[in-house]
């Protein structure tokens, strides 16, 4: 196939492999031609078809061996993705139960083995590359441990979150930048910006557990929107919404969402940026996973198509760098000055030396290959996953399959109870979250989310085999009682 000037060469490159690949024509196994010898082939510079390889890995679509070049990675393991749930027509009153904050909101005991976290155990991170920053941090600027630091953050710090938002397709203000504890707290001062007790907030279904917290906690209700497992919020269901509801604002994760791994397209991003500009409505975006994607660019954000100011981004460094940071970062558009003195009253300033020693490793030479590398074991880790629900779990399971991320949602046969399987397995030291706790309808009663972050072992391949075990049982019992 030839080239053309639509895109770079290396992402044309990457995409004709990947065609070939998908249909087969490059089987599993098969090894890739070397660089050198692709880029004869294309008339290219060998730094483009590295680009290019290296996209194929994101995609998980090739591997590289040691010595031995690029080749195109073993067949993954299929299952049928879960069903969309029906639409919900009416805001309901958040009240987030005990058993969602049992499993999800406190630490759990040492002996337990856990499938409740979506953060990367500390394996996963570079601990001493994390010290190195903070030390160079203090050294260089001791004289900001004794003074008080500034509520949006230190000037420095900005400008580097506004050149690692080019990566996210967004050009920004660093005056415009809040730095924050984290992306929670980011969530949380943009509602509290947009939004009156009592309004409604339009959110994914099912949705992240914090979100409902967040949103029970500012007396806010909730609007579940029908959601894709694959594509993420349906834009024609939030339109609906729109027309019938008083909808204030919308929260949604659109890269790898919690807890489907959903992934909006590009063209549905640029669509709801139009929506809320025309509808006047805030859109509250949750990049907190993007780094995580795959494929690049599903990295592109909802903000980078706003040209009105309706769309208020919030990140965090939590899962891909160091959640002992405790940093997040916000840009609220329209709402800027409003948000700043909100949280000027809220909490004031994070510690300035910790944003500097942030700033340090996010514009480090080596910080894209580190991301590829997280990306790669996380990628790993979920395959093998996948792997055991396939083998070992009730005929019928359903199975998300992201594009990256530490999150599956698993949808079990409809006569399985999640709630009574999630007891039957913390019978055995065994967490797992049930469906019903990412949702303020209590929907999902036959769903579970499954977390491969956290202190990872060998143990947690054998525990899921044992959840399996207990969903077949748990199964038989309820056909032969029928």
């Amino acid at each position: 196939m030839a080239l053309d000037d639509a895109s770079p060469l290396y992402l044309q490159i990457a995409q004709q492999l990947a065609q070939l690949i998908r249909n087969g024509t490059l089987a599993r196994g098969e090894r890739l031609p070397s660089v050198r010898e692709m880029a004869r082939q294309h008339g290219v510079a060998q730094t483009t078809v590295v680009q290019a390889y290296h996209w194929l890995e994101d995609a998980r679509l090739v591997a590289a061996r040691p010595r031995s070049g690029f080749f195109v990675a073993a067949r993954l393991v299929h299952l049928p993705e879960p069903t969309t749930p029906r639409p919900l027509r009416r805001p309901r009153e958040v009240s987030v139960d005990w058993l969602g904050q049992r499993i999800l909101g406190r630490d759990q005991p040492a002996d337990i083995v856990s499938f409740s976290s979506g953060t990367p155990g500390p394996e996963l991170f570079n601990p001493d590359r994390v010290r190195r920053a903070v030390v160079r941090a203090a050294q260089r600027h001791r004289n900001l441990l004794c003074t008080y630091p500034s509520s949006s953050g230190h000037e420095d710090a900005r400008r580097a979150l506004a050149r690692y938002a080019l990566g996210l397709g967004c050009t920004l203000d660093p005056a415009n930048i809040v730095i924050t504890g984290g992306c929670m707290d980011s969530i949380s001062l943009c509602l509290r910006a947009v939004t009156q007790p009592g309004d409604v907030v339009a959110l994914e279904s099912p949705t992240h557990f914090s979100f409902l917290e967040v949103l029970q906690g500012l007396h806010l209700k909730a609007l579940e929107i029908l959601t894709h497992p694959r594509t993420g919020l349906s834009l024609d269901a939030l339109q609906l919404a729109l027309e019938t509801q008083p909808v204030k604002a919308v929260m949604l994760v659109p890269t790898l969402s919690n807890p489907l791994g959903s992934c909006m397209p590009q063209a549905e991003r640029k669509r709801l940026a139009q929506m809320a500009a025309r509808h006047g409505m805030a859109v509250i975006e949750d990049a907190i996973y993007n780094d995580l994607v795959e494929v690049e660019e599903m990295r592109r954000t909802v903000k980078s198509y706003d040209t009105t100011g309706h769309v208020m981004l919030c990140d965090s460094f939590s899962k891909t760098l160091a959640p002992g940071l405790r940093l997040g970062w916000l840009e609220a558009g329209r709402w800027a000055d409003r948000l700043r003195a909100i949280k000027d009253l809220q909490a004031g300033g994070q510690s300035a030396v910790l944003e500097l020693a942030l700033a340090d490793l996010i514009t480090q030479a080596g910080h894209a290959a580190a991301m590829r590398q997280l990306r790669g074991a996380v990628a790993a880790r979920i395959d093998e996953v996948r792997q055991v629900i396939a083998t070992h779990f009730p005929p019928g399971t359903r199975v998300s399959d992201p594009p990256g991320g530490l999150l599956l949602w698993v949808e079990l046969p409809r006569a399985l109870d999640s709630v009574q399987l999630h007891d039957a397995c913390l019978a055995e030291r065994i967490l797992v979250a049930p469906g019903p706790v990412f949702s303020a309808s209590g929907r999902f009663r036959n769903c579970l989310r499954i977390g491969v972050g956290g202190d990872w072992t060998p143990a947690h391949l054998d525990a899921l085999k044992t959840v399996g075990r207990l969903a077949s049982q748990m199964l038989r019992l309820t056909q032969q009682a029928a």
